[in-house]
């Protein structure tokens, strides 16, 4: 059951990747262009190189409308996306000043509690995103500039938030079973590495 987990959550960070990317590459587009657009603008080029300057401006250069109604949806996504193969990981940042010193049975104890509740908050969310996306395709809200209908935003985040919900119960039940037990089952928590 681990190996098929792994493999949904290394698929969705692989997808949360690529949209990270694609942000960045817009981001930075978005930038240049309005950036040059400014330029094209100014006076200098306005009277020196009047012809380029309207020639290139016609042609849209210029900041990607749009941009940051793109950016805040792909970034919702890129989150929940990368959320499962964190939680399968154990790679939360931690702080184990005091955990380190427990004993071995204490340290699972405490696992199970902590992933438990953060399953349990990880469906809360995942039914809360489920009631919102809902809620947005049923009054028809769409985006300012780009005019998309918010709810496909939210459905995007759903699909993360969903896979990190179902792998989050997952792992809660099997660090039950480790302290149920006294073996483990999971590999070892990476922790965030510093």
């Amino acid at each position: 059951m681990y190996r098929f987990f792994d493999r949904i959550a290394r698929l969705f960070a692989q997808l949360g990747g690529l949209v990270l990317s694609a942000l960045i590459l817009l981001t930075c587009l978005s930038i240049a262009g309005r950036l040059l657009n400014g330029l094209l603008h100014s006076d200098w080029f306005s009277t020196t190189l009047p012809s380029i300057s309207e020639s290139l401006l016609a042609v849209g250069i210029g900041p990607i409308n749009g941009d940051f109604e793109l950016v805040e949806a792909g970034m919702a996504f890129a989150i929940f996306a990368f959320l499962p193969l964190c939680q399968l990981r154990g790679a939360h940042a931690a702080v184990d000043i005091f955990t380190s010193r427990l004993p071995p049975r204490s340290d699972r104890l405490l696992s199970a509690v902590i992933d438990t509740l953060f399953a349990a908050v990880l469906l809360l969310i995942a039914w809360q995103l489920f009631e919102g996306t809902l809620s947005k395709r049923n009054s028809g809200q769409t985006t300012f500039i780009l005019g998309f209908p918010l709810w496909w935003a939210y459905a995007l985040s759903l699909t993360g938030a969903v896979v990190a919900a179902a792998l989050s119960v997952f792992v809660a039940a099997t660090r039950i079973a480790e302290c149920v037990t006294g073996r483990q089952i999971l590999p070892a928590e990476l922790g965030a590495e510093h």
